[in-house]
Formats: structure tokens, C-alpha cells, sequence
């Protein structure tokens, strides 16, 4: 199929894989920052054919997955409010709380629906003027001009029994933070494409000056991920520390300005909770003064929560890095993709379900 097997040429890898090889001279450590990539991989043993010295370390890239466990918990509390219909992305019905997860709220007898899109929960809105409709707003830059946009048609076609909980999320300070951890291990970044695609290169390339990293923007696809390294690999080993662009058929230098601009006038930059890495300054997004009555948060007082983590789960170790999810001594026993103790075994871009999809069970199984 054009678009798809093109980039899955197997004698192309093979060159690329060639290079890498030829080029990679000293031991580097390179994070993936997209569980999409991730997933890419490991589904392709691209790991298991890169030179010995070289690391591929899996990030804080999944939306799901860095999701904190406060907001879950606010999730099933408006959930299970009477009159309320809500409605989520169906990977998060089954990202575990502290007591439960949406599929259990729904089984109780909530209206908890599956849409494919925040347009679907506005049309929801629309249908049941009687209900208060609440649209799960979870993700990175990529989801949020489809949520602006909901909020932005609510307000102008006066539904007012729409709202949003949100919990949108900024890869760069995501980076930084792992940057200035005394932990970091990380001598280079594959940036996600379709971040950048929104977005644009602008904050990386502040974030690659700024801390002498090699960031190298790619998609997802074999050869994406392979010609990513690459690049990667290149710069590593001449000293250089600069964005490349190695999706220029979805990415701009600029971005998308009209998916930028209509976010920039529904959203404003926070601080936001992370899972795994914490409270991060100016890492996140809420709604805007303007569309500020949208906000489910704020409209079912659900702010002072207290939370519980399973002690067993040790998802925010494998979100920075610093843990392969088979390293966990839950993996695959107490936590596995039906019985899940965290959000990274739950969603299909989180590496601990990528690790037990792919059968890579065993500790050295991958590197």
C-alpha cells in the first residue's frame, strides 16, 4: 500500500541499519519519545539490530499513560454522578484508579460512552439537553486543536451542558525536566512527529541549544524510526547538537499556524501534575478566562481528591527511562493488560502493554 510499505522497505533498512553501524563508535543512549515509536520498535526487533553500544531508552510519550492518578480519580467521581454522561477515548475506561476504573463506574450504572472524537460528546450534548456531558480531554499538542475546537463550537452554538475535564500535556517541559534530572542518562531525542507536526520545531530547538542534545524529529514508521537514529547517531558522533527534521512530509518548521491559533485562544499554559515525573511548571494547558465555564473541574468541584498509587506499580520509573517495563517485578505476574496496575500496561502506545504485545518478558530480552 502507498505511504505504508514504502517505508517498510526491508533493503533501505538494511542500508540504513548499515550505517548506523558504521557510524556508532562509542556507547550512546537515545530516548524514543513517542509511545507510537515505541511500539514501531519493538514490533519490528528494530532494537535487537542496532549496534551493542547503542540504547534505545522509551519516554514519557504516551498521553495515557502520564495521565495522573488525581485526574482519573476526578474522571470516575463526575462519572458517577447522576444526570452526567460521560465520555472518553475508549483507552482510558480501562487506565485503573485509586478504587476502580470507567468500565467499573459504567458496570455500576453510569452513562459512560466511547466516542471517537470530542465532536462526537458535543453531538451527545446536543441530544440530551438534560444531562451534563463531559468529555474526557486528555492528551499532548496533537489532540488539543480538536478539543479547542469543541469547546470553541459549544460556546458559540450556546450548548452549555457541555464540558471539559482536561488534562493536556507539553512535551518540551517533559524534556527539559529529564534533561536536569541527576539521573539522566540521555545523550540524544527522536521527537515525535505528529507533536511537531502542530506545533512546529521552535521550543526544540531551544531545548537542543540550551542543553547540548541532538533532537531529531521523526515518524513512525520502520524507516522513520531507522532514519531517525540515524541522523541521530550522526550528529552524536561529530559533536553536533541540532533539531532535524526527518518527517518533512507531515512537519513544518512553523507548525500548523490555524491549529496553533485556535488553541491559543481556548487554551492557556499551566503547571500540570505528571504521572511518573511529578509536578511540572508550565507543562500543560487549561482553558482559557473566555471558555473557563467549559471547565468540568471547576463546574463539579472534584479539586481536592486525594489519592492512593499502588506501591506495586513503578510506572513512573519506566516513564522516565530510568526502568524497562520487564524490570518490574509486577510485570506480567500482578500486572498485566487485563488486570492492569498502571496506565502504561493499559494503553496501546504505553510500553509496559508494547513490552508484554511483543513478548519481551524476559529481563535482557531487549536493550
Amino acid at each position: 500500500m502507498k505511504y505504508l510499505e514504502e517505508f517498510g522497505d526491508p533493503t533501505l533498512a538494511g542500508h540504513i541499519l548499515a550505517d548506523i553501524h558504521a557510524t556508532a563508535s562509542q556507547p550512546w543512549t537515545i530516548m524514543e519519545v513517542c509511545g507510537g515509536q515505541t511500539n514501531a520498535i519493538l514490533r519490528n526487533g528494530i532494537d535487537q539490530l542496532l549496534p551493542p553500544t547503542l540504547e534505545l531508552v522509551h519516554g514519557p510519550g504516551c498521553p495515557v499513560c502520564v495521565t495522573p492518578l488525581e485526574l482519573i480519580d476526578r474522571a470516575l467521581a463526575i462519572a458517577a454522578i447522576p444526570g452526567t454522561i460521560f465520555c472518553s477515548f475508549g483507552d482510558m475506561l480501562r487506565v485503573p484508579g485509586s478504587d476502580g476504573d470507567l468500565f467499573a463506574v459504567r458496570a455500576a450504572g453510569a452513562d459512560v460512552r466511547v466516542v471517537y472524537s470530542p465532536l462526537d460528546a458535543l453531538t451527545v450534548a446536543e441530544a440530551n439537553p438534560d444531562a451534563e456531558v463531559v468529555f474526557f480531554a486528555v492528551g499532548f499538542e496533537t489532540t488539543a486543536p480538536a478539543n479547542a475546537l469543541a469547546v470553541r463550537e459549544a460556546q458559540r452554538r450556546g450548548i452549555h451542558n457541555f464540558s471539559v475535564l482536561v488534562s493536556h500535556v507539553l512535551v518540551p517541559p517533559a524534556l527539559r525536566s529529564i534533561l536536569e534530572s541527576p539521573d539522566c542518562r540521555i545523550d540524544g531525542f527522536l521527537a515525535a512527529g505528529h507533536v511537531c507536526t502542530v506545533m512546529g520545531l521552535e521550543e526544540y530547538e531551544s531545548l537542543a541549544h540550551t542543553h547540548g542534545v541532538p533532537i531529531v524529529v521523526t515518524g513512525f514508521e520502520p524507516l522513520d524510526v531507522l532514519e531517525g537514529i540515524r541522523r541521530t547517531v550522526h550528529q552524536l558522533e561529530e559533536g553536533r547538537t541540532e533539531v532535524e527534521n526527518a518527517y518533512a512530509r507531515a512537519v513544518r518548521p512553523e507548525g500548523n499556524l490555524a491549529a496553533r491559533q485556535l488553541v491559543g485562544e481556548v487554551f492557556e499554559v499551566t503547571d500540570r501534575q505528571w504521572r511518573g515525573l511529578g509536578p511540572l511548571p508550565a507543562s500543560g494547558w487549561r482553558l482559557t478566562e473566555s471558555y473557563r465555564s467549559f471547565d468540568a473541574e471547576s463546574r463539579f468541584d472534584v479539586d481536592r481528591i486525594e489519592v492512593d498509587e499502588d506501591p506495586r506499580c513503578r510506572a513512573g520509573q519506566v516513564l522516565l527511562g530510568l526502568l524497562r517495563p520487564n524490570e518490574c517485578e509486577a510485570f506480567g505476574d500482578s500486572c498485566t493488560p487485563r488486570h492492569p496496575l498502571g496506565a502504561p500496561m493499559v494503553s496501546a502506545e504505553g510500553a509496559c502493554a508494547a513490552y508484554h504485545r511483543y513478548r519481551r518478558t524476559e529481563i535482557g530480552a531487549t536493550r
